[in-house]
């Protein structure tokens, strides 16, 4: 070794050149030299391994080779032959130059480091890409863990390399991490918080890429398309995207859809604000006139028989109309939304149907509707439900029956 190291050394020497310029001349040439072959070896290298990773992953049934293939995984890892080649020569070209062969051993060992979280940020993108790809796996926060551990792997490489560069060992940077771990908690109270956060939404299963979620303190309402480390990307419907901490999908309250999803029918709860003095009992007249909507006039039959037996069999006086038992017109048109809504083709008969009546408020009864629509999907149930509505609206007069509506001009122009 002693021969090629000093090879240019001699033949400049024997020719006559000053000891001083013949070494600098020594070194460059084997510089040079070195660098040709690093490149060559690193061409080289580089083009077989890639070859051997693209017949793989052609050849293979599987896709995380392909994955392996796009995140640059053969390339970064063609290059470790070529630095290892140069960590062995540096001490034979710098051997005359001892100060500068340490610096450049010190930077070719923290090349080492950085080339090593190259290839493992590369493989961690492979295997997020992958995993993506299961079923089982695509609606998890990936993305979160392989921060974590990416984190986790940049701190070590970091520490490595001021260790390396200053001399000292490395479990004294470990050490004195502990004395400065209330200034490094500080630094990364987002992240370990979102950290925390993500596994808490994983573990509990609280939201999954792919769900739609409502949170109105950030004012979003649309579909969960990614989940990491800091935050969760939510794509609104109108197609906006908004960004959520990730620590405030456990430290707020927020709606997530996914039930609605899966269940077998999405909720239609809307209802009818009927004036008070609209309201009042049913003649034998009104009753007859009402017989002819087909949709209650067995109803109507069937509950005046019984009725009437009622007051019969009781001695009720009929003369004043709020004696004994009766029909109202808010209590008909009650039983006429219910066999409406029953007989809707586009209602779940096999889930909650209910037309009930609230509180009275002070702008009257409101008569609410709660059932579910069989199709779930967003324009969909629009429709039927305005469908629904429609009809009622139109109905709402048949019984007598008035609607509540703020006075506009023309209610006082009348």
């Amino acid at each position: 070794m002693q021969k090629i190291e000093h090879l240019v050394y001699d033949l400049l020497i024997s020719s006559g050149l000053n000891e001083t310029a013949a070494v600098y001349l020594n070194m460059l040439a084997l510089l040079i030299t070195s660098l040709i072959i690093i490149f060559i070896i690193d061409f080289v290298v580089r083009k077989v391994i890639i070859k051997i990773f693209n017949q793989i992953a052609e050849r293979s049934k599987t896709h995380f080779d392909d994955f392996l293939v796009s995140n640059k995984v053969p390339r970064n890892i063609a290059h470790i032959i070529p630095l290892l080649v140069a960590i062995e020569i540096i001490p034979t070209i710098f051997v005359d130059f001892p100060y500068l062969e340490n610096i450049l051993e010190k930077g070719a060992e923290v090349f080492a480091i950085v080339l090593t979280l190259w290839i493992v940020r590369s493989l961690l993108n492979s295997l997020k890409s992958y995993f993506k790809t299961l079923p089982r796996l695509k609606d998890k926060p990936i993305d979160s863990y392989i921060q974590v551990f990416m984190i986790v792997a940049w701190s070590i490489g970091i520490l490595s390399a001021f260790a390396i560069i200053t001399g000292i060992p490395f479990i004294k940077y470990i050490t004195t991490l502990g004395a400065a771990s209330a200034v490094m908690l500080l630094i990364f109270k987002d992240t370990l918080l979102g950290f925390v956060a993500s596994i808490q939404v994983s573990m509990n299963d609280m939201v999954r890429i792919g769900d739609w979620i409502t949170f109105e303190k950030y004012g979003a309402d649309g579909d969960v398309i990614e989940i990491n480390l800091a935050t969760v990307k939510v794509q609104n419907f109108d197609k906006t995207i908004t960004t959520i901490p990730t620590y405030a999908l456990i430290s707020d309250s927020f709606k997530n859809w996914r039930g609605m999803v899966t269940s077998d029918g999405r909720r239609i709860k809307r209802a009818l604000i009927i004036k008070q003095n609209s309201i009042k009992f049913l003649s034998k007249e009104d009753i007859k006139k009402l017989k002819k909507i087909q949709l209650i006039s067995s109803y109507l039959d069937t509950r005046q028989e019984d009725i009437d037996a009622y007051n019969t069999q009781n001695s009720i006086d009929k003369g004043l109309a709020i004696n004994g038992r009766n029909l109202t017109n808010i209590g008909v048109f009650r039983k006429y939304i219910d066999t409406y809504i029953n007989k809707h083709s586009a209602i779940n008969k096999d889930m909650t149907i209910m037309i009930r009546q609230l509180q009275p408020t002070s702008q009257g009864i409101p008569l609410e509707v709660y059932a579910f629509s069989s199709d779930k999907r967003w324009a969909n149930y629009e429709y039927i439900m305005a469908d629904i509505f429609d009809h009622l609206l139109a109905a709402v007069p048949y019984f007598e029956l008035e609607l509540f509506e703020l006075p506009n001009n023309a209610n006082f122009n009348n």
